[in-house]
């Protein structure tokens, strides 16, 4: 399954809530979800779920906030494209709101 989030781990708990529920697959991070890629408040969380899960992070959202030099090892970095794989190669899609 494929979790998509756009909602940043600082204002949000929609990572917590995936994170919590979720049973594996992969993790799209888009928008401001981005934030949660790199060095912060939800890393330790990130690097846990590691683990279980396989973490997305969409390039143009990070380019656009300055952080795309930033990303946490384990963090596949993807373009528009590769969203598109994502959603091509799961059987079901969620959307964290």
């Amino acid at each position: 399954m494929l979790h998509i989030i756009n909602k940043s781990p600082y204002t949000n708990s929609a990572l917590d809530a995936c994170l919590r529920v979720a049973q594996g697959g992969d993790i799209l991070l888009i928008e401001d979800a981005v934030y949660a890629a790199v060095s912060g408040a939800a890393e330790k969380q990130v690097r846990e779920a590691m683990k279980q899960f396989k973490f997305h992070a969409l390039q143009g959202d990070l380019e656009a906030r300055g952080i795309a030099d930033r990303v946490l090892d384990g963090v596949n970095k993807v373009d528009y494209s590769g969203f598109v794989d994502l959603v091509a190669n799961n059987k079901n899609c969620q959307s964290w709101l």
